[in-house]
């Protein structure tokens, strides 16, 4: 978009969709009672919630979060309890009144956006279900952060164990954990664990770059697999275990993770990119394929391996 302000035309769709839906007054959808208080008595929710994860789940600082429930707690309609295991957790529940007022705001709420459609064609409220639909899927690619950790990490080995985990069902063999990464092995051929985290805090992804190794092999399992201990083959960087959560896929984060990957390690002189994958996988051949990754002969003897992929940079 040449030429236009990509950061002012959203600033102004958001300054124009808060003034439609009134989140800006003390008295949201007609109420004695702000949108922000509002908000809270949905996301507190019928079984009530630890209060920390109210805080990191709505991104606000702690004492904003205590001064919204203690004025929700005035109006009779939250309580805030130790938790019966944990004296040192808070959780917030709604009282009777509180759950009455949830269902209020529910009701005002879907009578404001129904409002709001009514006013369109059949077409026209297809056509913004759609898009709105396309804006959440790119704002949810916006929120998740790619960035390096250690391969040994609580998190690295729980990505990791999701990605055998899908394997396994897939691959008509199945998929051994011992043919993973080891941890730590990165700190000893070098390369890095990437992880993708959606709101900071949840892995919906992860990949890894190290450099490829000429293969010596070893029985693992059932399965032929490099030892990665031979010397590196000079510029020539292997990218394995690529993983995205179920609940992220068809947001572009693969390409995403992939474009990162090849960065990080043409930042250390890699421009040779292989990659193997397997023929039940072709969603994953087709993106490789997608991404300048042209087919080539198996370069590694490992059996989960039956399409090989390489791609250099210019």
């Amino acid at each position: 978009m040449g030429g236009v302000d990509q950061i002012e035309l959203v600033r102004d769709f958001n300054r124009n969709y808060t003034r439609r839906l009134g989140v800006l007054g003390d008295h949201y959808l007609g109420l004695s009672r702000p949108w922000s208080e509002s908000r809270l008595l949905f996301e507190i929710g019928l079984d009530g919630v630890d209060v920390r994860d109210l805080r990191r789940r709505l991104g606000l600082d702690s004492g904003f979060v205590s001064r919204m429930l203690r004025s929700l707690t005035d109006q009779g309609l939250v309580v805030v309890r130790p938790h019966p295991q944990d004296g040192r957790v808070r959780v917030a529940s709604l009282t009777t009144a509180g759950l009455d007022a949830r269902d209020e705001l529910d009701v005002r709420a879907r009578e404001s956006v129904g409002a709001l459609l009514g006013q369109l064609t059949a077409d026209q409220r297809d056509r913004l279900v759609a898009a709105q639909s396309q804006v959440w899927r790119l704002l949810r690619m916006a929120s998740v952060e790619i960035s390096p950790i250690p391969d040994a990490s609580p998190v690295a080995r729980f990505c990791l164990r999701e990605y055998a985990a899908e394997l396994d069902g897939r691959f008509p063999s199945g998929y051994s954990e011992s043919a993973l990464l080891r941890p730590g092995e990165l700190d000893v051929t070098g390369g890095e664990f990437l992880v993708a985290l959606e709101e900071a805090e949840s892995p919906v992804g992860c990949g890894i770059w190290q450099p490829l190794r000429r293969p010596s092999t070893h029985r693992v399992g059932s399965a032929s697999r490099s030892t990665h201990s031979g010397d590196a083959e000079s510029g020539v960087a292997e990218i394995r275990h690529v993983w995205i959560s179920q609940s992220c896929r068809g947001l572009g984060l693969g390409r995403r993770l992939l474009s990162e990957l090849e960065s990080r390690a043409g930042a250390q002189g890699y421009r040779t990119f292989r990659l193997g994958t397997h023929t039940a996988l072709p969603e994953a051949a087709a993106l490789y394929r997608s991404h300048g990754y042209r087919e080539i002969p198996l370069y590694d003897p490992e059996g989960y391996n039956q399409l090989a992929f390489e791609k250099v940079l210019v």
